[in-house]
């Protein structure tokens, strides 16, 4: 028993002493999903010309990964939690680097929107397993809130960064290497992974609650595609994207109603209910929604209207993932001192006055006069809001939770943000044709159209700081301290 016991005493003492390599391989992984997301948008013209996809398909390459990444999470949270955060996260990290080799190699349309689902299914047990492995490594509070903020400065600059490395790659070596280069980053991560990390797991019984996993996945997945019918099809109006949303709302109220019955639910709803994390839940899909819409229609301005190369617009938003960094380290060293509470108010204000000064381009402006600027506050902004996001969803909770609250967080920035991705462009659409139809000029049409897309989207974050105030309680004031 002391044989044991000494063995165990120093294996903990060794993880501790690589707690932060830990941190490092898990902030690689979580990467590499985050910024799978928006890496493929920049290359996508380059794969349509390749494979020969129509305009009517070429959505599913992002959407394909969106439907089963969101739709999956809580289940991926819960396998992780059963199966073991540091098993699952190997596994899942060896399944998205096969898919990612799949969807490079990809000869025709539907192997590559296959491998962007298969990548989508694996990022969803890989997520929630790298947020949890952060809560478990991790004991003394300061330190949590410094891992949060490193945590959350990846998150939050992933997008930008994979719209950067998709020009780079795209322009200088082929579209298909914004798939591969995940390869590489999963093996070295990888052989890091194993001896850097520590297991942990929820005791007990390991059950799945497979009545609600396929309620909630199936109802997420039908709301993206909904959302994306409103935005590739006829609009809201439309009779399919009706039933398809109706059917949605069904299936998700059936989950809720299921999961307070069963003995083991997938996603417990004291989780949902408890004011925090609930208010956290719900900012952080209002700040995924503002935030992907904002990437996405700032990527087509800069190349559309400002006629940059793949390139030049990835690295013009370098400056976003910068300001992001930065300030969520910031956020992070502010965290015990003023609370989540505080910096989560106060950084979606300040993203709130970006988008409204982003809202105001015009036919004279450029990318340092009408762009930056409101870009490098939307960052500042954004940054001080994702290491107190976590540390609100994570913080104080049962150790059995741990992998379905973080998937809670990933879930509802991903839907929240393939939603908002898809009534931004709606917007879009709408109020260039109707611009366009009235005036007879097309350019005039787009331009408002962005001006519309990023007020709505400043709404948004308006939106995120009054739930913030309003309905998180003083708890989250001083929740990570």
């Amino acid at each position: 028993m002391s044989t044991t016991t000494s063995t165990t005493d120093h294996l903990d003492d060794v993880h501790h002493r690589r707690r932060w390599l830990a941190l490092t391989v898990i902030s690689a992984a979580s990467l590499m999903v985050v910024l799978d997301a928006s890496v493929v948008n920049i290359a996508l013209p380059r794969a349509q010309e390749a494979l020969g996809l129509t305009d009517a398909n070429r959505q599913w390459a992002v959407t394909a990964y969106a439907l089963t990444f969101g739709g999956l999470l809580l289940l991926g949270g819960r396998v992780a939690d059963f199966l073991g955060r540091k098993r699952a996260f190997l596994i899942s990290l060896i399944g998205f680097a096969v898919a990612s080799a799949i969807g490079g190699a990809a000869a025709t349309d539907v192997m590559l929107f296959g491998a962007r689902a298969l990548q989508g299914v694996f990022a969803a047990v890989l997520a929630p397993a790298a947020l949890s492995l952060v809560a478990a490594t991790f004991t003394d509070h300061r330190e949590l809130a410094r891992a949060f903020g490193v945590y959350g400065a990846v998150q939050g600059a992933g997008g930008a960064v994979g719209l950067i490395l998709g020009g780079l790659l795209t322009e200088f070596v082929s579209w298909r290497w914004c798939l591969y280069i995940n390869v590489p980053i999963a093996l070295v991560t990888l052989l890091v992974a194993i001896p850097a990390l520590r297991e942990s797991r929820t005791a007990g019984e390991r059950r799945y609650d497979v009545p609600g996993a396929l309620l909630v996945t199936l109802g997420a997945g039908l709301l993206v595609l909904g959302f994306t019918n409103a935005a590739e099809g006829g609009g809201w109006a439309d009779t399919s994207t009706l039933v398809t949303i109706a059917l949605a709302v069904v299936l998700l109220i059936a989950f809720v109603l299921v999961e307070r019955k069963v003995s083991a639910p997938l996603l417990p709803m004291r989780l949902v209910w408890h004011r925090d994390r609930g208010g956290a839940f719900a900012l952080s899909a209002l700040v995924g929604a503002g935030m992907f819409g904002m990437l996405l229609f700032l990527a087509y301005y800069l190349q559309v209207d400002l006629g940059m190369t793949p390139l030049a617009a990835g690295l013009a938003f370098l400056p976003f993932s910068a300001g992001i960094i930065v300030t969520a380290m910031v956020a992070s060293a502010l965290l015990p001192k003023l609370g989540a509470k505080t910096l989560m108010v106060g950084g979606t204000a300040i993203a709130t006055v970006g988008m409204l000064l982003l809202s105001r381009i015009d036919g004279q402006s450029t990318w340092l006069t009408g762009v930056l600027p409101g870009e490098v506050i939307v960052s500042l902004g954004l940054g001080l809001v994702f290491a107190p996001l976590n540390a609100v969803a994570l913080t104080r909770i049962d150790p059995g939770d741990s992998g379905v609250a973080s998937a809670m967080v990933n879930t509802t920035q991903q839907l929240g943000g393939a939603l908002g991705t898809a009534l931004l462009n709606t917007t879009f659409a709408s109020v260039a044709i109707g611009v366009a139809a009235h005036a007879g000029t097309e350019p005039g049409g787009a331009l408002e159209g962005y001006r519309m897309v990023f007020l709505l989207a400043g709404c948004l974050f308006a939106l995120a700081a009054l739930v913030a105030a309003i309905v998180m309680g003083r708890g989250s004031a001083t929740l990570a301290s």
